[in-house]
């Protein structure tokens, strides 16, 4: 088994040709449902109670509105755009397209997926990353400490945006712990139903570690995916989702004319220790099993 690891725009988009355009099309009206949002938030970290810290471990999701003010949105965004633009050097960028042809900031732009292992290089973004308020949410939902086990920026540029298949976060090696990891996946532009916001399916948690399978990415089976639980979570900038590891989640292609960038981060407990490669292919893979997608 292999394992893959606000302006409007012209033409660059993710898709190669009209028929790769309308599989996305279909992908997305079939594999997620648009008419239930959720509505259970709290305004932001200082609302937190532990009645709260109990629902996310039931549910396997929190969703806080605010979490970043104005001034970390606007230096975030910058420290992104200064990565994507080679103004800020170190971080890594997966661009969509060979950079080579890409000649203009706004091609590099619109051909950028994702930005990672950028703590170490930005210290706008490492200020982020080490957010009081949101390490101290982390010790309470945790119980313990928490450490840095992963940070990068999922942009999903305007009219053609990809889908990120449904899967579960500690399937990806990095993040294959022990104990349940936290994503926390914070908006820095309206993140809608119509430009890719996160689908979650609650408590699919509790399910514990599913196959993954090599599809259109690292994903879980497209058959097996609850899409009649789906529930969309749009957020406005600054506005997080907290979320297990475990937790069975995706978002759609971005069709729309609208920017969606978001920074995703993920924790473990002090006490995780990373799980042996047997041990990852055995709960994470169809190796031991010869199940098929």
């Amino acid at each position: 088994m292999t394992k893959k690891t606000g302006t409007e725009t012209r033409t660059l988009h993710s898709y190669e040709n009209t028929e790769e355009e309308q599989l996305a099309k279909q992908i997305a009206g079939t594999l997620y449902r648009y008419d239930c949002v959720e509505s259970e938030r709290i305004p932001s970290l200082a609302d937190l109670t532990e009645e709260h810290v109990s629902l996310f471990w039931e549910r396997g999701y929190l969703v806080v509105d605010k979490l970043l003010d104005e001034t970390e949105i606007r230096s975030s965004l910058e420290a992104l755009m200064d990565i994507v633009y080679d103004r800020s050097q170190g971080s890594k960028v997966q661009f969509v397209k060979p950079k080579a042809v890409l000649r203009t900031d706004e091609e590099r732009e619109l051909a950028a997926r994702k930005v990672y292992d950028y703590v170490k290089h930005e210290p706008r973004l490492q200020a982020i990353a080490a957010h009081e308020g949101m390490l101290a949410a982390l010790n309470r939902l945790f119980g313990e400490g928490a450490k840095l086990a992963q940070d990068q920026a999922i942009l999903k540029p305007p009219t053609g945006g990809a889908e990120k298949p449904w899967h579960q976060d500690m399937a990806y090696g990095p993040l294959a712990y022990d104990k349940s990891v936290i994503g926390i996946w914070i908006a820095l532009d309206p993140a809608e139903l119509d430009n890719g916001c996160m689908h979650v399916i609650p408590y699919s948690h509790r399910d514990g570690a599913v196959p993954h399978y090599a599809v259109r990415d690292w994903q879980l089976c497209d058959s097996s995916v609850l899409v009649e639980r789906d529930v969309a979570v749009p957020l406005q900038p600054g506005g997080a989702l907290f979320f297990s590891g475990l937790l069975h989640h995706g978002t759609p292609p971005n069709f729309s004319v609208k920017r969606r960038r978001a920074l995703q981060f993920h924790y473990a407990p002090e006490s995780a220790n990373k799980l042996t490669a047997a041990e990852y292919k055995r709960i994470f893979t169809n190796e031991w099993t010869n199940a098929e997608c």
